[in-house]
């Protein structure tokens, strides 16, 4: 399955839509999201675990745009919803 859903975000539009988002689709992938025991450096949580995310959405997320994601509660919402559109499409695509 998880081959299937990272291939699947190739060309989606950005489900996170944090600030600097340039809306996906050539630059979208599947992001996963570390929380908690889900994941660490080096390990990925399962793909389901993850968010079609845009470059510059996925950097914010992993930390890459030169600070790591403070985990407010806007942070913690805008991640559960990009989550759940994600989840959603997948859904509508029958890919789980």
């Amino acid at each position: 399955m998880t081959d299937k859903l990272t291939r699947a975000a190739r060309g989606k539009p950005c489900m996170l839509r944090l600030a600097g988002c340039d809306g996906g689709g050539e630059t979208t992938v599947l992001c996963h999201v570390r929380y908690g025991s889900l994941g660490g450096i080096g390990l990925k949580p399962p793909s389901v675990c993850g968010i079609w995310g845009c470059h510059s959405c996925h950097a914010t997320l992993d930390g890459r745009n030169g600070t790591l994601p403070r985990r407010t509660d806007s942070w913690e919402s805008a991640a559960l919803a990009g989550l759940l559109r994600t989840l959603n499409e997948l859904v509508k695509e029958e890919l789980i």
